[in-house]
């Protein structure tokens, strides 16, 4: 069996690392079984559902690794959700109802004041063709609904109907269908809820694995129910927990909290977000993964856990950090030439660890070219003065810093701090930074003597 997943994200507004979650999960449960991984809109919402926020998304998705085997639009399969509805109707399966939804929350409200639970009633199916007619002539128009198998012929007598399926985050998960209601399935304007237009895509692309967030477990019965009353089986089903900030938030992308847009014009790697977005709330150790490869060879989806994946936004930038200090030359020349950085790789060697993103490089390339705004304590003036007479002659290597250091202990008994940091705050303007030992080659004889007093 080929191994097909899917991630189904609906075109309303930019995903953040929240939505990456399962995103990931799929794609690398799919690659790590050498399957197929589908990108999926569900942009059935005409209304909604914007161009621009499935570019976003898949631009988005690409930024992260995900590339995609096959790319689809539910707007695009409406003939398909028609022929299924058809089915469906002909079993007398899917039926109208005429309530709106202020009659609906009324029988809610007071199901639940009679301490009953709010379950639909199933009074469409009680209305005879005179009533729905009349309903027709007032302009009301129905919403279907699906019957849900939980009855012995008689929908008004239902009974206990476990539906049970192996969950590969949650193991053994059971769903009552006599607690819950018959699921709408078109809306009163005609157009399709996701839940239909998911399980016909589900059953027509072959998807084998449905990875998900845990919000959706209470769907999962009524869906392996549908599935069945299209003659399909369905899918594994794996349901993992959420991310959350530390303090239990959830997040959203209408609010743009954490986009992934976002985070990579912030300086953000991909891996970075990656490895947080898939590492937390697992039993593995929340570390800066660096690369696909690596993250796919860790991905388990047994290794994650039941309690909640909190995480605290401060860690990309620990994590982004780690991944910026390894970084090859290679990989960030381009990104310094964009920067307009010409320093190559003795200067990326330099200050790479010193950098939490690749764009903190920009300050040491002005410190490098000048011109900088040196500090002299008034005590260190004289000092100051002496090392420009004391610094070596000829070419500045990487051994010049040493040699300078030492001739200017020798002559002025300075050790320590009281030793280096006068020297590092007149050269580069700042209290730390990279080794002065290797700044001091790429700064240069020139710019040296020029910042040092007379």
């Amino acid at each position: 069996m080929t191994v097909i997943t899917r991630f189904a994200p609906s075109p309303t507004g930019h995903i953040h690392i929240g939505n990456s979650r399962p995103a990931l999960f799929n794609w690398l449960f799919a690659k790590q079984a050498g399957g197929k991984f589908i990108l999926r809109f569900d942009d059935t919402d005409l209304e909604r559902s914007k161009v621009e926020y499935a570019v976003s998304i898949e631009r988005d998705l690409r930024w992260l690794g995900i590339d995609p085997d096959q790319i689809e639009r539910q707007s695009e399969r409406i003939a398909n959700y028609d022929a299924a509805a058809d089915k469906l109707r002909a079993a007398g399966l899917l039926y109208a109802c005429y309530e709106t939804p202020d009659e609906l929350e009324r029988r809610r409200s007071r199901a639940r004041a009679l301490g009953r639970p709010p379950v639909y009633d199933r009074a469409g199916l009680k209305l005879t063709d005179e009533e729905k007619a009349k309903f027709e002539a007032e302009g009301r128009k129905p919403h279907w609904r699906f019957l849900l198998p939980n009855h012995d012929g008689d929908p008004f007598e239902t009974r206990r109907t476990d539906i049970s399926w192996n969950d590969l985050c949650r193991g053994e998960q059971s769903i009552d269908l006599a607690s819950m209601s018959d699921p709408v399935l078109i809306r009163e304007d005609g157009s399709y809820l996701y839940t239909l237009c998911s399980i016909v895509d589900d059953i027509d692309m072959g998807v084998t694995h449905i990875i998900r967030g845990e919000d959706h477990v209470a769907n999962t019965a009524v869906q392996i129910a549908i599935f069945r009353a299209l003659g399909a089986e369905a899918p594994i089903f794996a349901h993992h927990n959420l991310l959350t900030t530390v303090d239990g938030e959830g997040l959203s992308k209408r609010k743009g909290a954490l986009s992934i847009g976002s985070l990579r014009e912030d300086g953000i790697e991909p891996m970075a977000v990656a490895s947080l977005a898939v590492l937390t709330g697992t039993s593995h150790a929340v570390e800066a993964v660096p690369d696909m490869e690596t993250l796919t060879e860790k991905f388990d989806l047994a290794s994650v856990s039941r309690s909640a994946a909190k995480f605290d936004p401060a860690e990309l930038l620990v994590l982004n950090a780690r991944l910026v200090h390894d970084m090859p030359y290679a990989a960030a020349s381009d990104r310094l030439t964009a920067l307009g950085i010409s320093g190559g790789e003795a200067f990326w060697s330099a200050v790479r660890g010193n950098c939490e993103k690749v764009g903190d490089a920009k300050l040491y390339w002005q410190i490098i070219e000048g011109p900088v705004e040196s500090r002299i304590e008034e005590e260190d003036r004289d000092y100051v003065s002496r090392a420009r007479d004391l610094l070596p002659d000829g070419e500045v290597t990487a051994e010049t810093w040493s040699a300078w250091t030492q001739a200017l202990k020798a002559e002025t008994g300075r050790k320590g701090r009281g030793l280096f940091m006068p020297l590092r705050r007149v050269l580069t303007g700042l209290d730390h930074g990279p080794d002065m030992k290797d700044l001091l080659p790429l700064i240069g004889r020139q710019n040296i003597l020029d910042r040092l007093p007379g």
